[in-house]
């Protein structure tokens, strides 16, 4: 089993940035993959970024490529999403994920855990 927590959603004005973190617990760590998605109201959930075991692959949307940037930290058990320029279009729910069945995996059901999600919501 992975549990996985979100943290570091919240209110930002256009332009600015916001870093997201993902803790896990349970299965070790290093040897699953990791990936950020978002779901905007109405929407299907989108795949942002993944991350490999090793933090070495790397894996990003066009439409984010530039602008997040996905790191991890395999002592801390954390994976970190870096967003900067936001948009009012990056306002959504963003959620982490665990443990894939392929490379790279941005869809999702490629993931087996899935944390609660946080809230970005970027304003004019």
């Amino acid at each position: 089993q992975v549990q996985l927590v979100e943290s570091g959603g919240g209110l930002v004005q256009s332009g600015g940035s916001l870093r997201l973190s993902c803790t896990a617990s349970g299965r070790t760590f290093r040897i699953y993959a990791v990936a950020w998605f978002r779901q905007a109201p109405g929407k299907d959930r989108e795949f942002l970024a993944t991350i490999a075991g090793n933090g070495r692959d790397l894996y990003y949307a066009d439409s984010v490529k530039g602008r997040f940037t996905i790191s991890r930290d395999n002592i801390k058990k954390t994976v970190n999403l870096q967003m900067n320029s936001l948009k009012l279009e990056d306002t959504a729910v963003y959620y982490c994920a665990a443990w894939s069945s392929r490379w790279p995996g941005t869809r999702p059901n490629d993931y087996d855990y899935w944390g609660q999600g946080t809230q970005v919501t970027v304003s004019a």
